[in-house]
């Protein structure tokens, strides 16, 4: 599972020929989610509720970043690392 970034105790990560709709996963301590790319909502899972709000703030400002990834990763290429949220 690639990661593509880390910040505040969250590891953001992509995997590989992921089924639609386009979407990344966080890790934070024992939670697992799902987001969706496109639409910035939970599709899986659950986070505490500021963890969720700053994952999403992050995803917000890095959109078309992750996107790009999504589309990388579709094809098995390499993925590119997207700035922490500061």
């Amino acid at each position: 599972m690639p990661e593509i970034s880390r910040f505040l105790g969250m590891i953001i990560v992509m995997y590989y020929q992921e089924h639609n709709p386009p979407h990344f996963h966080v890790r934070y301590n024992e939670h697992r989610a799902a987001i969706s790319i496109k639409d910035l909502v939970l599709l899986k899972g659950k986070l505490p509720t500021k963890v969720l709000g700053l994952a999403i703030e992050w995803a917000g400002l890095h959109q078309q970043e992750l996107l790009e990834n999504w589309a990388l990763a579709k094809e098995f290429h390499g993925l590119h690392p997207i700035a922490p949220l500061e």
